[in-house]
């Protein structure tokens, strides 16, 4: 179980991949980075940045397809091009950008990626964006905190995990830093701490789900 607290930064020098990550992005632009395994992606992770995309008026999400979650076991996870592959087929429209940056930077945790993404794309208005299930289990995640003092948060509501989401540890740590949906579109470009959960039509696909399904 990971805890708050400090995390160490890997350095992604001398590492050729870093160098090209695949996309550009502009000082003043409005970019959703979503992190993940997408272990398989499906149409659950397709609303979520949808979603986001729209609420937020965002200009770009960019899907960051995880090398390995740390949280996960890496015997249940597929290879990554077999990932990276499944969230292209998905992630429709051009503001939609599925990568293997993390591979690129050597990051292991999503506190080094969002501090390198900072650091080569100064004037870019990031937003972290994640599913209700996401949240649900934040507090476990190395840097937690760091990553909220980092950038935005935008939480994306999920089938039978909302209620509880909103009550987790990392919902009640920053409660008061939790801002309305009349001023999601505002969060891109707001000081962090700054959250919000958004609400509305729910899709029901899951990895889980979906992994069974293959399994039998």
């Amino acid at each position: 179980m990971w805890f708050a607290g400090p995390a160490r930064r890997r350095p992604d020098a001398g590492r050729p991949g870093a160098l090209r990550l695949g996309f550009d992005l502009k000082p003043g632009m409005r970019v959703g980075l979503y992190g993940g395994s997408f272990n398989p992606a499906h149409e659950g992770h397709a609303h979520v940045a949808e979603t986001a995309r729209r609420r937020l008026q965002l200009d770009r999400v960019i899907w960051l397809v995880s090398p390995q979650n740390p949280l996960k076991a890496a015997h249940e996870t597929a290879p990554l091009e077999t990932r990276l592959a499944a969230a292209r087929a998905i992630a429709r429209g051009r503001s939609m950008i599925v990568s293997d940056a993390e591979t690129r930077l050597g990051s292991q945790y999503t506190i080094d990626t969002i501090q390198a993404l900072k650091a080569r794309f100064p004037g870019v208005d990031f937003v972290w964006i994640m599913g209700a299930d996401s949240l649900a289990s934040f507090h476990r995640w190395r840097g937690w905190t760091q990553i909220m003092a980092q950038v935005p948060v935008a939480v994306v509501s999920r089938p039978w995990i909302s209620l509880k989401s909103r009550s987790s540890p990392a919902a009640r740590r920053f409660g008061s830093a939790r801002v309305s949906l009349l001023e999601a579109k505002l969060l891109p470009g707001a000081k962090p701490p700054r959250w919000v959960f958004l609400t509305g039509p729910l899709n029901f696909q899951s990895s889980t789900a979906l992994r069974a399904r293959q399994a039998k």
